[in-house]
């Protein structure tokens, strides 16, 4: 192999520059010289502390490239310094040394350019390896249409995405860019694989987001499964989507989608009512399994509805649910009670005690037809919630049935006053109150023994049968709550009140408690509440908050089911509260108290809100009422007197003996009272009463065998 010229040339140059650095110093001391060789060696200083500071890669072989000059600056500064040759022809040593090194290292032309490696050393140039051209996949001219040849063209010259075939597109119609293509894999019997939106997107020059991918189901004459599928392209219509999107694009970009208002649902239809001014939107979940999960507020949100509970409201039943947008609140007119409404079937004993949003009539009974008994009731809600209001109609209802109703209450109220006028007894004060429900407890045992006049045998309640030989009663307990607590007669109140929901119904006896509480330590035991509960249609009016309410009506349903919110006001929202307190402007009236809206629970424990009807107590009742008072008969009277029990209930102090035992004469015989902790019929005794009372008469053989039992050493 032909050494370089640029090495032969280099090693040239040293073998000649070799005899004159060993020469020169010695013969010429002060020729130019040396003085041209310590300057070049200078210069290779110079270059190396350069290349030493600079942060490029090639460091090193730039000190290298200096190392020459810097070398024969050092031969030429030791030959002049040394005296003659110096010792063992030093000079003539280190020149030929200097010579030899760059013969054999070649600084300049091994390391001039970067990367450069010795020609020689080269390897010898390879021949490429000839390109493989894959054949193209032959197609076979199936007489396709002009769109769909396009398509193909654009498919092919994007490199066949996913390894498929256009069979065919079809667009839209009445669009200009919006098609379906339907592809298929290239190699029979291979799934299609790796396809994207992005992938289909990209000859198309639209967006990926307009690329809708599915699958193809089998047609006749057509294949499908994992070898086929769809793709939609549909720049256009996502383009009038964003801009102006129909109820059910809503729906399923902003409801349904899993960040929505009820994710997983779909917009059945849409339904509009002039006359009433309300718009429906109904919707069911994809997966009828699934349980609507709806926040009402986004749902608002996605739709563009006004978000305000008194005009926006969901029904939902199983996996379907129902959202009503009125234009006005729905419940804020008032519906009049009428005697057509209120007087109820023979039958069933259903009557109208109100409406829901929805305006239809919700219903509530006299009887329980299906269960053959009485019924009961439970009224719960804050003061003036409209507790009393709806009293007013439920006894309207019983009266026009045929049925006796007596009324207590803690508080003197106008209202019941004037409903005392229509029914058989109403009072006020707990002491009432305990003897009314002492009397209904005692009724119990009275018309267990009533014989009926078809067979002279006693018999359980039948509403409706002719042949019963009493009529139902109605036991209204009004702030039942408060009057259990009182510190005298509570404990008599809660014991009575307890018996009378366990064993009124099957002898025609119901017990309608009314309070702002259904808890237990509010009066409620356990065994009321669930007594309550099964067989009456429970009503919670306004509990104070919406939190209040929803807890009240969980607490008499069987399964906690949506709870609807009964609004504080109905306060429809103007404008922005933003901007008005950017402006310091002043907050929009409350609106309209929410009185009398209720929420009704249903026999199926689902809860429906209400507004209940309305009774004008400034007018005369007695349009409502029938024209004469149903009352006990002679011989349930009669029981009651031979017991002690029936007399004016309204004496403001309790008969001697009436609820705690009378007071013994003590050891000495002095006759002095004594407190007693034993109770008689109603309840545990009460020393500091007892301290009180004179001593019992006893009119009866009942009176005196009870007074037996009292004595503390009977």
């Amino acid at each position: 192999m032909a050494t370089p010229r640029s090495v032969t040339l280099e090693r040239l140059a040293y073998t000649l520059a070799a005899p004159v650095l060993a020469v020169a110093p010695n013969i010429y001391p002060d020729s130019p010289v040396n003085q041209v060789v310590q300057l070049a060696g200078a210069a290779g200083i110079g270059g190396w502390v350069l290349a030493a500071k600079s942060d490029e890669p090639g460091a090193g072989r730039k000190i290298l490239r200096w190392t020459p000059l810097v070398l024969a600056a050092a031969v030429d500064v030791a030959a002049k310094t040394t005296t003659d040759w110096g010792p063992y022809g030093m000079d003539g040593l280190l020149a030929a040394g200097w010579a030899v090194a760059g013969y054999l290292v070649m600084p300049y032309s091994r390391h001039s350019r970067r990367r450069h490696r010795p020609a020689l050393a080269a390897p010898a140039p390879q021949p490429a390896p000839a390109e493989v051209l894959e054949e193209p996949v032959a197609v076979v001219d199936d007489g396709a249409d002009l769109l769909t040849r396009e398509v193909r063209l654009l498919w092919e010259n994007a490199g066949m995405p996913g390894r498929t075939h256009v069979v065919k597109a079809t667009r839209h119609p009445g669009q200009r860019h919006d098609m379906t293509i339907l592809l298929r894999a290239t190699e029979t019997g291979r799934p299609i694989t790796g396809l994207t939106e992005a992938a289909v997107a990209a000859p198309f020059a639209v967006p990926s987001s307009d690329v809708v991918l599915s699958e193809v189901a089998i047609q006749p004459g057509r294949q499908g499964g994992p070898g086929w599928m769809e793709a939609h392209i549909t720049p256009d219509a996502n383009q009038r989507r964003r801009t102006k999107p129909t109820d059910q694009e809503k729906w399923t970009d902003r409801v349904a989608s899993p960040k929505g208002g009820a994710p997983g649902s779909e917009l059945v239809h849409t339904t509009r009512d002039n006359e009433r001014g309300v718009t429906f939107y109904r919707a069911r979940m994809a997966d009828p399994t699934d349980t609507p999960r709806i926040d009402l507020s986004k749902v608002c949100r996605g739709l563009g509805l006004p978000d305000d509970d008194s005009r926006v409201f969901v029904l939902v039943e199983g996996a379907e649910f129902l959202i009503s947008v009125f234009d006005t609140p729905p419940l804020s007119p008032t519906f009049p009670a009428t005697r057509e409404l209120l007087t109820p079937d023979p039958k069933t004993g259903m009557y109208v005690c109100g409406f829901s949003i929805t305006s239809q009539p919700v219903h509530n009974f006299v009887f329980q037809h299906d269960k053959n008994a009485a019924k009961h009731g439970l009224v719960l809600g804050v003061t003036r919630g409209g507790k009393t209001q709806f009293f007013a109609v439920t006894m309207v209802a019983e009266s026009n049935a045929g049925q006796i109703v007596w009324l207590s209450s803690c508080f003197k109220d106008e209202k019941t006053t004037a409903l005392g006028e229509y029914i058989d007894r109403q009072g006020i004060t707990p002491l009432y109150m305990a003897r009314q429900l002492r009397a209904a407890k005692a009724l119990c045992e009275i018309r267990a023994e009533m014989p009926w006049a078809h067979d002279g045998k006693p018999h359980d309640y039948k509403p409706g049968d002719p042949r019963c030989p009493y009529k139902q009663l109605n036991v209204y307990a009004d702030e039942f709550m408060t009057a259990s607590q009182d510190p005298e007669y509570g404990e008599f109140i809660q014991a009575d009140g307890d018996a009378l929901t366990v064993m009124g119904l099957k002898y025609g006896i119901g017990f309608n408690p009314a309070g702002q509480s259904p808890f237990a330590h509010n009066g409620f035991s356990t065994e009321m509440k669930d007594n309550l509960r099964q067989n009456s249609r429970p009503v919670i009016f306004n509990m104070g908050s919406p939190g209040a309410t929803r807890k009240a009506a969980e607490g008499t349903m069987e399964n906690a089911y949506d709870v609807p919110t009964i609004p504080a006001r109905y306060a429809p929202k103007e404008g922005s509260a933003i901007e008005r307190a950017m402006a310091g402007e002043a907050e929009p009236e409350n609106g309209v108290s929410t009185g009398g809206v209720a929420v009704v629970v249903l026999d199926n424990g689902r809860a429906v809100l209400m507004k209940a009807l309305y009774v004008d107590f400034d007018t005369d009742l007695a349009d409502l009422f029938p024209s004469e008072v149903n009352r006990l008969t002679d011989h349930e009277i009669a029981e009651l007197e031979k017991r002690g029990l029936w007399f004016d209930w309204s004496e403001p102090e309790p008969r001697p003996g009436e609820f705690w035992p009378e007071p013994d004469e003590d050891d000495d015989g002095d006759g002095k009272p004594r407190r007693r902790g034993g109770g008689g019929k109603g309840g545990g005794g009460r020393g500091s009463k007892s301290t009180r009372r004179a001593e019992p008469k006893v009119t009866s053989p009942r009176q005196a065998l009870e007074a037996i039992k009292s004595l503390t050493d009977a």
